[in-house]
């Protein structure tokens, strides 16, 4: 079993026991029941489909890139996806988007689905879960001949702590000269989906689950210290708008890791600063249903995909 499935498994089975334990709560006979949401045990209970092909973009364990090629000749327009775990390893890895991956190459989009290391694994953290996302973007380059891909037409797709990944990285143009960070010529992006994603760190901490990220902060920005005494200037997307790209925040509404206000405040924030930002939100909608084909929350992301992409 994979260890994202255990790990997931194992959160669900807790909040099951939790929700058994409460025998004598009964809702108010004039409420409505609420509206039963995806588990994760719901998505990964499905057959996994595989990837076209594998490569690796690197020299450690993690520098890999899971690659789908849609039918037909080609060039295909490129979607570069981002998993999300909490930018932890032990909670989930790139193939938890499989399913993802599968439905958007039968559409006719390319999938590139990048790993890195998460906070959890020796030389995660600030700065090598930046710099592996962004050489993972960057592969896409010198990697699309092989695979026939057009790399003028490139969207990213990050869900949860993928979401802030892909934002960034459709961000790298504006980051600080002196940052560790910055990029002569990061790739171009014509729009990204942030699903259910946690673009802007400092107002997500105090939002989303405490282990999700506030646990974990000083790991995946680097502590303050005199050279750098503001660690979200070159980590947070909050802080480098605008942003080129097209940035379209979708969030379920009944989502309690990225509630819906984050994406709403995110959006906010990118068109207050001059940047094309687009808010949606899903209703009888949490986490899970945002990467699971065939809800209405998949679907609203792949339309803009296709939109950006295809149209």
């Amino acid at each position: 079993m994979k260890t994202w499935q255990f790990s997931l498994l194992a959160a669900a089975m807790f909040v099951i026991s939790a929700c058994a334990a409460k025998t004598d709560a009964v809702p108010a006979q004039d409420e409505p029941p609420a509206p039963a949401i995806m588990t994760w045990a719901d998505l990964v209970s499905r057959p996994l489909p595989a990837p076209t092909a594998t490569v690796s973009y690197g020299d450690n364990a993690a520098h890999l890139i899971d690659v789908w090629v849609p039918d037909g000749e080609g060039p295909h327009p490129i979607v570069l996806m981002v998993h999300g775990g909490c930018w932890q390893k032990a909670i989930a890895d790139r193939t938890l988007m499989n399913y993802a991956a599968e439905d958007l190459r039968q559409r006719g989009l390319a999938v590139w689905n990048i790993e890195y290391r998460g906070v959890d694994e020796a030389g995660g953290g600030y700065p090598g879960t930046f710099e592996d996302v962004a050489a993972a973007a960057d592969f896409i380059i010198p990697a699309a001949p092989q695979f026939n891909l057009d790399v003028g037409r490139i969207a990213g797709f990050g869900h949860s702590a993928g979401g802030h990944l892909v934002a960034w990285l459709a961000a790298r143009e504006n980051l600080p000269d002196d940052s560790a960070l910055a990029a002569s010529y990061p790739l171009s992006l014509i729009g990204i989906v942030i699903s259910g994603g946690l673009a802007d760190l400092e107002a997500s901490a105090p939002v989303t689950l405490p282990d999700c990220l506030s646990t974990i902060s000083d790991t995946l920005t680097g502590r303050p210290d005199d050279v750098r005494p503001d660690v979200f200037v070159d980590t947070s997307p909050a802080r480098l708008q605008p942003a080129t790209a097209w940035q379209a925040s979708v969030n379920g509404a009944l989502d309690r890791i990225a509630p819906p206000q984050l994406g709403l405040a995110y959006t906010d924030l990118v068109t207050a600063a001059g940047g094309t930002a687009r808010y949606v939100e899903v209703d009888d909608a949490g986490h899970v249903e945002l990467i699971s084909p065939g809800t209405q929350a998949f679907e609203a992301q792949a339309d803009l995909l296709e939109f950006w992409l295809l149209d």
